[in-house]
């Protein structure tokens, strides 16, 4: 099985801790150059020093936010210019909970905008990388929640729906191109998102975290909840060639969790 991205350089979104963390060791391991992109600059710099290197690997960052569209756009086009991407993870924390129906037009719009809007800007800024070497892989982070939408987190089911459809159009557009689209539904995972769930979940219900907790973990015939590098696994073989006939698929990584085919 060929797994090796030696050559490949990578960009990984929402890298400074978490599953985007975890990816960025991940692809590391495979060869690949990775630049790690988020706002936090500090941050980002200790998960580049702490990237696995052979031989001639260059590793780097780039510190942008997500919903400065235009900014993110200018950053990640200037640095493909320097050194063309081949792999693009989009990978961004998701907004706050709550019900559909309570939450304000400015949730939605602001969502949209950090997700979609800056998947498609990421994309657009790299695609002529792609389309010069005639390989690509691009991999969206989203949530099992395209396929079975989860309680009290209206705004976030509704814009991963929304970016699950974009990422299989562009699946269709781009595939004869040697780029692939593909999407990794994250379980529970042990990461900042899931510690804000428990607590959202916890004052909803008047239970305690450890309680919520238990009661979502026996939901997950595997008993337990993910690790971020158990997701990151999932996304490292998505961007290896071996991953080359998959394309436009949305691959759930939950223990089982979901009921749906």
């Amino acid at each position: 099985m060929d797994l090796n991205l030696s050559g490949k350089h990578a960009l990984v979104c929402g890298a400074s801790e978490g599953i985007g963390r975890a990816t960025a060791h991940e692809l590391a391991l495979l060869g690949a150059d990775v630049t790690v992109l988020s706002r936090n600059a500090a941050k980002l710099q200790a998960v580049v020093d702490a990237l696995p290197r052979s031989g001639a690997q260059r590793h780097g960052l780039v510190a942008a936010d997500v919903a400065d569209t235009d900014g993110l756009r200018a950053a990640v086009q200037a640095l493909a210019h320097e050194r063309p991407v081949h792999v693009l993870v989009n990978n961004t924390a998701g907004p706050p909970g709550g019900a559909a129906h309570a939450a304000a037009e400015d949730a939605f719009v602001d969502t949209f905008r950090k997700h979609l809007l800056a998947n498609h800007a990421l994309v657009q800024s790299v695609l002529p990388s792609m389309r010069a070497a005639g390989w690509g892989r691009i991999v969206n982070v989203i949530s099992t929640s395209v396929y079975e939408p989860i309680p009290n987190l209206g705004v976030s089911n509704t814009i991963r729906g929304a970016v699950a459809s974009w990422a299989k159009t562009l699946s269709r557009e781009l595939g004869g191109e040697g780029i692939t689209v593909n999407n990794v539904l994250p379980g529970y995972t042990r990461t900042g998102r899931l510690d804000q769930i428990l607590h959202d979940r916890a004052a909803a219900s008047g239970k305690s975290q450890e309680d919520v907790a238990a009661g979502m973990r026996q939901t997950v015939p595997a008993g337990r909840f993910a690790q971020p590098e158990e997701i990151a696994a999932a996304i490292a073989f998505l961007a290896s060639p071996a991953a080359g006939y998959i394309n436009g698929v949305s691959l759930a990584v939950d223990g089982g969790r979901m009921q749906s085919i």
